[in-house]
């Protein structure tokens, strides 16, 4: 199955210039820990409730300070025409639950999720497996790491 026919395809962006404040409104009225952060129809970054608490708060920043002084911006993603089994696999690897959807263009138009994955296997294999490599300790998931972003 190809990623377009599983990912979510309405999707909340933020901007740079938001405020972390705004951003965290959006993600409470929306109930989601992450946003892609856009410029014009370009992904730019990607922002979690993590970065606000651990980049923003965490060192020393109020509510008005921009989501581009906390957001990652090496973002990986995944190309609208792949194949699940494949991006499902990469989510393992690179340990992460969602990832943003470019076209060729690399323009946004959505976001896949393990979930999304899950919903249309019939036994679930898959995402087992990518969520298991994603439970395991370390990997480059660490606040104070400002690479910590990959590609696929």
């Amino acid at each position: 199955m190809r990623v377009s026919e599983a990912m979510t395809r309405d999707v909340c962006i933020a901007r740079p210039d938001h405020t972390i404040e705004e951003v965290a409104r959006m993600m409470l009225a929306i109930d989601a820990g992450l946003l892609p952060v856009g410029d014009d129809d370009r992904l730019v970054g990607m922002i979690t409730d993590r970065d606000i608490a651990v980049r923003g708060i965490g060192n020393g920043k109020g509510p008005a300070a921009e989501v581009r002084e906390v957001m990652t911006q090496d973002v990986k993603y995944c190309f609208a025409d792949e194949d699940t089994a494949h991006v499902a696999r990469n989510m393992g690897e690179l340990q992460v639950r969602r990832l943003p959807v470019v076209d060729r263009d690399k323009r946004l138009v959505g976001i896949l999720s393990l979930a999304d994955v899950a919903s249309q296997e019939k036994d679930g294999r898959r995402v087992g497996n990518a969520l298991r490599e994603i439970a395991q300790p370390g990997g480059e998931h660490n606040q104070g790491d400002e690479e910590r972003g990959r590609g696929m």
